[in-house]
């Protein structure tokens, strides 16, 4: 893993690395990597869909609104090749103390949710000090290049990195993560044990991991719901741990997203219209029974009516050519008076000079006659 820094402004501050970047870096173990592998094309296809959760305060009030849609879409890459791949794009926009706060993210993913192409943006802004935030991360060949800007006030920040492709096995981007809730949901289980790959609040990469914590039936407007809860941690190498609890619906829809420890939560308004997995019957089969088409009235009507359709149809063809009677006329006489072994060469060559392609016999023929079934080879010049 390699990375550049550059600051500018006048509050910047001088690159000083720290010992953590000494340690080796993370690594997913082989549960994460499996439970990745696992996942199908026809099964994310019905985890496309879009849904809208409300901001709200400890107190109840709403303070703004999140919404997630995940769909598919065709991705053109550098060398301009089209594919289609699944496409995740997430909103926030809210008030946290008053405070105007926001995020957004666009991504695209593999069918084994791994990154693309991801954009994310977050801002606050603080009266006195605005912050913003923007990561870029592009697969480019065997690697991902992160380019991330954070901006405080004046002062800008930019870093980037770049992550081989062995390193980041089993990583779960932002984008993944919202598609990864939505299997385990769907699945309705979460991998034991399995260990991830994710970046931290400072892109640097750390372990994510995942807990189920059972069933839960919450209240939504005036329905009662059954969720699956599944908290996400991210430990990061230089903070502590952050952890977010999911609320998800039988079909993956998002009900509520609680930070611990932060006195907001996001939850939906109403129960959206759950989606289940479509029963694929057995085509059904039939035994072959055998056709005695004599036995059937209206296909011996058919059989006479076409047979009679054709003798009439050739009757008057022979009527307006009485050349071709002729022609096969005089071929069955000379066939019978000659009696020939190999009946096929001898009509090949009684038929042969009709053909407008075939070069003019010779007067005088050889007794090594050519077949009639390879063109005349021309005769070479001597020298």
């Amino acid at each position: 893993m390699s990375s550049k820094v550059q600051s500018k402004g006048s509050k910047a501050k001088d690159h000083q690395p720290s010992t953590q970047e000494n340690l080796p870096p993370p690594e997913a173990n082989a549960e994460a990597i499996h439970f990745l592998n696992s996942l199908r094309q026809e099964e994310l296809l019905l985890l496309f869909f879009s849904e809208t959760l409300v901001m709200v305060s400890d107190t109840g009030e709403p303070q703004g609104e999140l919404t997630i849609e995940v769909q598919g879409g065709k991705y053109k890459d550098q060398s301009g090749v089209i594919t289609y791949f699944p496409f995740v794009h997430a909103s926030s926009r809210g008030f946290v103390d008053k405070t105007l706060c926001g995020s957004s993210l666009l991504a695209y993913l593999s069918w084994k949710l791994e990154v693309v192409e991801q954009q994310s943006q977050e801002f606050i802004k603080f009266h006195i000090l605005p912050m913003e935030q923007k990561t870029s991360l592009l697969k480019q060949d065997d690697q991902l290049a992160m380019t991330r800007m954070v901006k405080e006030g004046e002062e800008v920040k930019t870093e980037v990195t770049f992550f081989p492709r062995p390193s980041i096995e089993g990583f779960v981007s932002q984008a993944a993560n919202l598609v990864l809730l939505r299997v385990m949901a769907w699945r309705h289980t979460v991998p034991s044990n399995a260990r991830f790959l994710a970046l931290d609040s400072e892109g640097k990469l750390c372990y994510s991991t995942y807990q189920a914590l059972g069933s839960q039936t919450i209240q939504v407007g005036h329905q009662q719901v059954e969720v699956f809860i599944v908290e996400q941690t991210v430990h990061s190498e230089q903070g502590i741990p952050v952890s977010c609890q999911f609320y998800l619906l039988s079909d993956g829809h998002l009900a509520k997203r609680i930070q611990v420890g932060s006195p907001g939560c996001c939850m939906i308004t109403k129960v959206p219209v759950l989606r289940e997995e479509d029963d694929i019957e057995p085509r059904p089969a039939f035994k072959k029974k055998p056709l005695v088409w004599e036995e059937d009235l209206e296909l011996y009507s058919r059989f006479l009516d076409r047979k009679e359709e054709l003798r009439i149809s050739h009757n008057s063809y022979l009527r307006q050519h009485p050349e071709a009677q002729a022609l096969i006329s005089d071929f069955l006489l000379f066939l019978l008076l000659r009696q020939p072994v190999d009946v096929v060469t001898f009509a090949a060559e009684y038929f042969g000079p009709f053909a407008k392609r075939r070069p003019p016999t010779p007067a005088l023929r050889s007794s090594n006659r050519p077949s009639p079934f390879r063109e005349l080879e021309p005769e070479r010049s001597e020298a």
